[in-house]
């Protein structure tokens, strides 16, 4: 049996998550139909420092169950070294998003909505719980997003 990594700090913890957020390009989004029915998808994300920005098709099951209830859980990493979200969002059509914010997307991603034939949506995430773990040991500590605010300087 391989020994656990010793713990992180709290700051490193916050550092190692800012720097997932604004490395790591692609997320598993889950939503919830008006029935419960859990949907979930990979989906390439931009941070912004404060909120993730997704982009899928404006029929997609994905941008009908967030449209209807403005609530998403994501999971961005490795299942030993996770950042699990829990936020409020909302969508804006791809044609209305300032082109600034969707070319920092395409320049992200790889991925430009506005070129696609099919209408499409922008999702922001602005996230109301956050959780960051590698190990058991990190159980611990692991929110460092409560109610919309950082627990961790």
């Amino acid at each position: 049996m391989t020994p656990q990594p010793t713990p992180r700090t709290p700051g490193q913890r916050k550092r190692d998550t800012l720097h997932r957020l604004e490395h790591d390009v692609d997320a598993w989004v889950a939503t919830a139909g008006a029935g419960g029915e859990p949907y979930m998808v990979p989906l390439s994300f931009l941070w912004d420092g404060a909120t993730l920005l997704f982009g899928t098709a404006s029929a997609s099951p994905t941008a009908r169950n967030l449209l209807a209830n403005g609530r998403a859980r994501v999971a961005v990493g490795l299942v030993r070294d996770v950042v699990l979200i829990e936020g409020s969002v909302r969508g804006t059509p791809a044609d209305e998003i300032p082109a600034e914010v969707g070319d920092a997307f395409a320049r992200k991603t790889g991925f430009d909505p506005r070129e696609e034939s099919a209408p499409y949506h922008y999702f922001r995430c602005a996230p109301d719980r956050l959780q960051a773990w590698r190990e058991s040991n990190e159980l611990a500590g692991r929110v460092l997003i409560r109610d919309g605010a950082w627990t961790v300087d």
